[in-house]
């Protein structure tokens, strides 16, 4: 039997992304009432502008989701507490937080881990909750499965692909990066916890892509082409 989804399924399981360094206050303002127009699940955006997109979303479904240590995860693990504790008291009900890349490239699984699970007790304590970002183009896969295991043991409430900063510097000297890969996906979802859940993010800029990860068992997506997507979906009478 086929599945039927509608144009606020798919608009509800979209972050809309206002990340970009370069946006201004007037940017951002736009982007929050595209994402009430379409009624996605949340605004993704940086620390210092939830006072602000908290008012704009007021008296609606679309949520706050402040980023924490963004995009490098380089801050120690205090100052990720402390960042994400005020996000939360701020008005975010949502945290994308980007690991320690350098410590998980290191494998010093015991500092990741406690990092990862002193975060989530900071947040989920206020009754947020976190999304645990890995910056897949870094990693290998031994490193994305461990990431997930650990999330799992601390019921982390999602694991994340990318920040969609994340450049690698490639053969020809140009930095780019993939993102939300199928091979990623497959494997978070195969050794993350039924309970986890996964977010897909960076390249997941058409409705075929959205659907595509959507079926690896993507329950939410980071995108800035949200409105583009959504208007296909549209067009295409969903």
């Amino acid at each position: 039997m086929n599945e039927t989804i509608s144009v606020q399924d798919l608009a509800s399981m979209i972050d809309h992304s206002l990340l970009h360094p370069t946006l201004t206050d007037a940017a951002i303002k736009r982007g929050c009432e595209l994402a009430l127009q379409y009624n996605v699940a949340t605004v993704c955006i940086k620390p210092y502008s939830i006072p602000m997109v908290r008012e704009l979303v007021a008296d609606s479904n679309v949520g706050v989701c402040p980023v924490i240590a963004f995009p490098h995860g380089n801050s120690t693990t205090a100052i990720k507490v402390q960042e994400a504790e005020a996000a939360v008291r701020a008005g975010g009900s949502e945290i994308d937080m980007v690991v320690n890349i350098g410590k998980v490239l290191s494998e010093d699984w015991a500092y990741v881990s406690n990092e990862i699970k002193v975060i989530n007790d900071a947040v989920t304590t206020q009754r947020a909750i976190l999304k645990v970002i890995f910056e897949n183009d870094y990693l290998q896969d031994e490193h994305i499965i461990r990431l997930c295991e650990i999330c799992s043991e601390h019921e982390v409430a999602f694991v994340k692909t990318s920040s969609g900063y994340g450049f690698v510097k490639q053969d020809n000297g140009m930095y780019s990066y993939q993102g939300a890969t199928d091979h990623h996906l497959e494997l978070m979802r195969e050794h993350a916890a039924p309970t986890v859940q996964i977010k897909a993010a960076g390249g997941v800029r058409t409705l075929d892509d959205f659907l595509r990860v959507r079926a690896l068992g993507v329950s939410r997506i980071g995108a800035s082409a949200t409105e583009s997507i959504l208007e296909e979906a549209k067009q295409r009478g969903l």
